[in-house]
């Protein structure tokens, strides 16, 4: 049974997940507006009215339970249509943030959307740690040709890579479980057998993969750019923790070959998709990017700044200049590993995760209502 206990203190925590003035809920009288506009909204799930009101009354129990706030994918539609400048959509963000703190135990997340020193201050930690390994730890410098399997051994770096995904999978998966507990087993009175969760367990590759849903709101141009960052992403991320030795290699291969046009195709890729993300914030033409949490840009930031550091070590290596070659990789990688170990399971990308996850769950609490009402209904002749 959903608790009904009231926080006095939610709305000011809430407000410490937000740009500065940017959650203004208490102008919010409840018109229904802005769930009258939304183009994802149902009767099951009446965002953002719904949430705004279980904020406003501190119900922080049923917006734990609740999995309305990832079902939105800011259009910014409820913002422009407000009659009270109430800014709904960038409040959905920020609870957004705020649920990824109370998924996540190890209370990273929270000090990372709450404080910007927090944030930058462990992905300099997390990168001069990696540069120190590196200069303590490197196997021979060749400086006559570029050697970079030498100077950093795949084999060796292909372990770090399987430590970094076994811990990311270990982050991600003990906080799904977090958010399973809130939704799955607190937020819903009907019995959910393994059947259910069987059946339905496409949707969740599905929307991860694809992030349809945003292509319903009128933001398609974003939903194309973010399908194409996905796509990069998840392929470079495959290299990595599987082909590394296929792809870090002191061969130079003729351009057909598919080593090269899937790096390539995955530098371009991220390099527009984070690029478009980070020119986004700036102009601030959309009303998806009005408001810049100081984690909004760390994500596209780093990953930008990783694949452009990528395209020189490529591009010092086949030039032939071995220390510009190995200073770059050591700074690529000072920049790759706290990209992944930090932000992934604790900023801003984690929320790709979550949000394929929230609908997989109410695909799940829709197929276990079907199956009762199955099991319950007469038999007939």
């Amino acid at each position: 049974m959903m608790a009904n206990r009231m926080d006095p203190n939610l709305l000011i925590d809430l407000k410490r997940y937000g740009e500065k003035g940017a959650v203004n809920i208490e102008a919010c009288f409840n018109c229904g507006n802005c769930t009258a506009v939304c183009p994802l909204t149902s009767d099951d799930h009446p965002f953002p009215r719904n949430t705004i009101r279980l904020m406003q009354l501190g119900l922080k129990d049923q917006i734990l339970q609740s999995s309305d706030p990832w079902l939105c994918y800011y259009c910014g539609e409820c913002t422009e249509t407000c009659p009270r400048g109430a800014e709904p959509a960038e409040a959905q963000m920020a609870l957004r943030r705020w649920l990824t703190a109370q998924y996540d135990w190890t209370g990273l997340a929270r000090k990372f959307y709450t404080s910007e020193v927090w944030e930058i201050g462990s992905i300099i930690l997390v990168g001069v740690l990696i540069a120190l390994a590196f200069i303590f730890f490197h196997g021979p410098i060749v400086t006559d040709q570029v050697e970079l399997n030498t100077f950093a051994p795949v084999d060796v770096i292909h372990i770090g890579d399987w430590i970094m995904a076994l811990l990311l999978l270990f982050f991600l998966l003990t906080n799904a479980l977090r958010m399973h507990n809130f939704i799955m087993r607190r937020g819903t009175k009907t019995k959910i057998p393994l059947a259910a969760y069987a059946s339905e367990l496409w949707s969740l590759p599905y929307h991860f993969a694809t992030q349809k849903r945003w292509a319903t709101c009128e933001e398609r141009p974003s939903w194309i750019s973010h399908l194409l960052l996905v796509s990069g992403y998840v392929l470079m991320l495959v290299i990595i923790v599987f082909f590394l030795p296929w792809f870090q290699t002191d061969n130079v291969y003729p351009l057909y070959h598919p080593q090269r046009w899937l790096g390539y195709y995955a530098t371009i890729v991220l390099l527009y998709g984070a690029g478009r993300a980070i020119w986004g914030r700036l102009e601030k033409a959309r009303q998806m990017h009005r408001f810049s949490h100081a984690s909004d840009w760390m994500f596209p930031i780093l990953l930008f700044t990783v694949t452009l550091t990528g395209i020189l070590v490529h591009i010092f290596r086949y030039a032939g200049l071995p220390m510009a070659t190995y200073v770059t990789y050591v700074v690529h990688l000072a920049l790759l590993v706290p990209m992944l170990v930090l932000e992934v399971p604790f900023g801003k990308w984690s929320h790709l995760a979550y949000r394929p996850l929230a609908i997989y769950f109410e695909a799940v609490k829709v197929k276990a209502r079907e199956m009762e009402q199955a099991e319950l209904a007469p038999a007939t002749v």
